[in-house]
């Protein structure tokens, strides 16, 4: 079972920066997929950008595109989304999940495993 911990996140104005980091307790991230999800009061959890194993494939949804990025050590079994720029509908629980197939997918029901979100709130 793997288990995911988010760190980071919190409040900032619009047009700030944000770091909210992923790490996995006992198991190397490296075989895993890994997508980041965020869920805003009343909507949907909706994906945000995933990254493969080795870190050659990547994606985003085109709300985030130029200013989030996804970034991973598997060395040090952690994943982190760096978010530049932010703006107030970036207002979210996000969350991290892994996926023990590859490629990475878009769609939350395909992850096994998921952290218990940190919330990242950006002001106007």
């Amino acid at each position: 079972q793997v288990q995911l911990v988010e760190s980071g996140g919190g409040l900032v104005q619009a047009g700030g920066s944000l770091s909210v980091s992923c790490a996995a307790s006992d198991y190397s991230l490296s075989r895993y997929a890994m997508g980041w999800f965020r869920q805003a009061p009343g909507k949907e959890r909706e994906f945000v950008g995933a990254i493969g194993g080795i870190s050659r494939w990547i994606d985003y949804r085109d709300s985030v595109k130029g200013r989030f990025t996804i970034s991973r050590d598997n060395s040090k079994n952690a994943l982190t989304l760096q978010m530049n720029n932010l703006k107030p509908e970036d207002t979210a629980v996000y969350y991290c999940a892994a996926r023990n197939t590859y490629p990475p997918s878009r769609l939350a029901e395909d992850y096994e495993y998921w952290g218990q979100g940190t919330q990242v709130t950006v002001s106007s």
